[in-house]
C-alpha cells in the first residue's frame, strides 16, 4: 500500500490542486491529512490561492481516499462541510510492522509525547517544517506544509511505501529519504 502524507493546506486552492495532482501522479492508495485543512489561522498570512470553498469541493471529491486528523485550525463547522471525518486528535496506523502515531502536533509532539511503544513513528505537521529526527524510543517525522512552509523548507508532502518514507516537493524532487526497518 502506498500512502501520501500531507499537512497544513490552510484553505489554499492553489496548493490543494498541486497536492491532488501529485496524489494522482504518485498513484497512492490513501491520502493522510494531518490537519489544518480550511482556515489559515491567526498567526499565518493568507496562503496563495486562499479559497476554502474550492478546497472543500476538491477534497470531498476524494473523500473515500482520505484519512484525516484534526488540526488546531479545524473546527466542528469545518466538519459540517467536509464529507470525511476530521475531528480525531490522532490515528494509529500499522503499515507492515511500522506503527505510526499520526496527529497534527498541537497537542501531541516531541515536548508532549503520547503513550507509544518503542519504535513508533510520531508523525505530525503543525510546525510547517519538513523534518525527521531519531530519538532513543521513537522517530519524529513531519511532512512540512502544503501551502505555508517555514524555515526555508519546500511546499510538499511525504510518501510511505514498503517501509520507505520520501519527502517530496511538488515538482517530484525527493528532498529526504528514510528507510524504516520493517521487521523492527
Amino acid at each position: 500500500m502506498k500512502w501520501m502524507i500531507a499537512s497544513d493546506i490552510h484553505g489554499s486552492e492553489t496548493f490543494c490542486r498541486e497536492l491532488l495532482h501529485a496524489y494522482e501522479k504518485e498513484n497512492a492508495d490513501r491520502l493522510l491529512l494531518l490537519g489544518d485543512i480550511l482556515y489559515h489561522g491567526p498567526r499565518n498570512d493568507l496562503p496563495s490561492g486562499y479559497a476554502p470553498k474550492a478546497v472543500i469541493d476538491l477534497l470531498n471529491a476524494k473523500k473515500d481516499d482520505i484519512l484525516c486528523v484534526r488540526g488546531n485550525c479545524d473546527a466542528e463547522v469545518d466538519q459540517m462541510v467536509l464529507d470525511f471525518p476530521i475531528m480525531a486528535d490522532y490515528a494509529m496506523i500499522n503499515e507492515g510492522k511500522i506503527t505510526i502515531f499520526a496527529t497534527h502536533g498541537h497537542i501531541y509532539n516531541e515536548n508532549n509525547l503520547p503513550k507509544m511503544k518503542k519504535g513508533t513513528v510520531l508523525l505530525h505537521g503543525h510546525t510547517h517544517i519538513a523534518d525527521c529526527r531519531s530519538h532513543e524510543d521513537y522517530v519524529y517525522m513531519n511532512p512540512g506544509s502544503v501551502s505555508i512552509p517555514k524555515n526555508d523548507t519546500h511546499h510538499g508532502y511525504m510518501t510511505l511505501e514498503d517501509g520507505v518514507f520520501l519527502w517530496k516537493d511538488f515538482d517530484g524532487n525527493v528532498q529526504l529519504t528514510v528507510t524504516m526497518d520493517k521487521e523492527a
